[in-house]
């Protein structure tokens, strides 16, 4: 009878509980309910959450805030882990603003929650807590599991009033929540991250950050041999964003180790006007706003500083760009060059798209004996392939990249660091890797780290940016854009190298890269618009803007072209 008595209390308590675990999730879903109706959505309006997540004009991005809020905290319960919501648009123009979620190791989120994330933005107002609780039981989420979310946004005007609609959403389903503020995008990833590993990845504050990255960077300098001040100059382009901030912030921990000049630094000009590393690589020129004497090393970071390119002007005037795949290079030959120092067995790789530029690819493969391996276009695809080295660095040629580090990888480089019985040679070499490890940002590309990393490596190699430059010299390419009705038309295969779909494409760009020496060419779909995107090199700026304008009318021919034929560039 006992035994009885025992079971119908624990059932009486489970059922208990239940109805409480109901009544909050109905008291939330009327807090939903009456706060969403403070973020309306435009009737009709359909946005796609893409790998940037999403991008618009900010007049439009209110509701989609409030709801990117709700998403994250359904996030949080699911991973029981910290997640990040960044409000930025990037290196778009300034009237736009965006928003992307950050995963628990600082990743982007699973094309799965892309997915939710779309769904719950396009739902009409009346539909939004059926799609929310579609979401709660696809994910099986336990609601009354506890949810943190980091917000973080860029220097926008519109920023402060869209990542308040995002702060709205977390706590209308009772999510807790942290507003960082100004940060940049990479410092959010790092933030997440921190917090998910419980602090071994460092101290997740702004502060913490910049000690971090300041620290190993010093560490690393003092093995550079007598460097002048004018070795240590370098000018920076903080594309009036919240890049330039962030570099005046963290100049006194510098230590005088590196001397910058900021241009571009948000007290006057407009963000990404004429300015920033998008500018810079699609203009092949020097950003407005920048005085930079011949010889001299600049820089430019893009609008939320997830993105570097570096440059100079030579005796002649001329510029010269190094880009994602210069970047990739200079970090990779000095890894490897610290690895055999090190006596350590571990595999590198460098992972490009097929955009990167093959002088490059030969250059990595065929001199310094690295491992390359090509993936589709996108940070994610090329984040995942990197993973499975031991080290992978990894870097698109717009200059969004970083190098990741396997555990194992780690462990063996601080064993030796560690090692009181190994030589001076291989301690030296280890203790450099260590420090190098500490000056990256491994949860995603980031500006200010990728700068600091560079600059150490310069110094320790004594090398100018001519130098650097020199290592190999780029092919000349050319980029065109066809329109059509219908982008998907166009299927490819082998990392977007070569075209399946339609009939005859491929065939027809294989004849026409054979008329040319050193050339290849590609096509892709657009990820955002009806048209087709052609890549071209080869030997000579003719051959490679000759071989880019035949490849556009045979995908205007066979992929059902738009408008006017292609028209020769000469």
């Amino acid at each position: 009878m006992r035994g009885r008595n025992r079971n119908n209390r624990k059932r009486f308590i489970d059922y208990t509980s239940l109805l409480l675990i109901w009544k909050n999730m109905m008291a939330q879903f009327q807090e939903v309910s009456k706060k969403s109706s403070l973020h309306p959505k435009p009737a009709g309006l359909v946005l796609q959450y893409g790998t940037a997540g999403f991008r618009t004009n900010a007049k439009q991005l209110d509701h989609v805030m409030f709801r990117m809020g709700l998403l994250a905290t359904l996030r949080s319960k699911k991973t029981e882990a910290t997640i990040g919501v960044m409000v930025t648009a990037s290196h778009n123009p300034e009237e736009d603003n965006g928003v992307k979620l950050v995963d628990p190791m600082g990743e982007m989120v699973t094309p799965t929650w892309e997915g939710y994330a779309t769904q719950l933005a396009n739902a009409e107002q009346e539909d939004l807590l059926a799609a929310l609780k579609d979401v709660i039981e696809k994910e099986a989420i336990n609601m009354s599991q506890e949810a943190n979310v980091f917000v973080g946004k860029d220097t926008r005007s519109s920023s402060a009033s869209l990542s308040q609609a995002v702060l709205d959403g977390v706590s209308a389903l009772g999510g807790h929540s942290k507003d960082y503020g100004l940060v940049t995008t990479p410092q959010l990833h790092y933030m997440v991250c921190c917090q998910n590993t419980q602090g071994k990845y460092g101290e997740a504050t702004v502060e913490g950050y910049y000690k971090k990255l300041c620290q190993a960077f010093i560490q690393l300098t003092n093995n550079a041999s007598n460097c002048t001040d004018d070795q240590k100059h370098l000018s920076v382009d903080g594309a009036n964003g919240i890049g330039a901030l962030k570099v005046r912030e963290m100049e006194s921990h510098l230590k005088k180790e590196l001397h910058i000049s900021l241009f571009n630094d948000g007290s006057k000009g407009k963000l990404n006007h004429q300015c920033g590393a998008d500018f810079v690589k699609v203009q092949q020129n020097a950003p407005t706003g920048i005085k930079i004497n011949p010889g001299e090393r600049g820089c430019s970071f893009d609008g939320d500083a997830d993105r570097i390119v570096y440059y100079y002007i030579d005796s002649e005037g001329q510029f010269h760009l190094l880009d994602g795949d210069k970047i990739a290079t200079l970090i990779s030959t000095f890894l490897k060059e610290l690895l055999t120092q090190a006596a350590l067995d571990l595999k590198i790789a460098v992972v490009q798209t097929a955009y990167a530029n093959g002088s490059s690819t030969h250059y990595l493969e065929d001199t310094m004996k690295v491992i390359v391996r090509c993936t589709k276009t996108g940070v994610k695809h090329l984040h995942h392939a990197a993973q499975e080295f031991d080290i992978g660095v990894y870097f698109e040629a717009n200059g969004h990249g970083t190098v990741l580090f396997s555990k194992a990888a780690e462990e063996k480089i601080q064993q030796l660091a560690e090692n009181p019985g190994a030589d001076d040679e291989r301690k030296r070499a280890a203790l450099l890797l260590q420090n190098t490890v500490n000056v990256i940002n491994q949860t995603v590309g980031d500006a200010i780290s990728d700068m600091l990393l560079i600059e150490a490596i310069l110094a320790i190699k004594g090398m100018t940016i001519q130098q650097w430059d020199a290592i190999y010299s780029d092919l000349p390419n050319r980029q065109l854009k066809v329109k059509v009705s219908d982008r998907r038309v166009i299927d490819t295969t082998d990392a977007e190298r070569r075209a399946v779909s339609p009939a005859g494409l491929q065939e027809a760009i294989d004849s026409l890269v054979k008329k040319y020496r050193q050339a290849r060419s590609f096509v892709r779909p657009s990820g955002t618009e009806d048209v087709v995107r052609v890549y071209a090199e080869a030997e000579t700026q003719e051959s490679a803007d000759d071989l880019a304008h035949e490849v556009s009318l045979a995908v205007y021919r066979l992929a059902g072209g738009v408008g006017d034929e292609p028209k020769p560039l000469h």
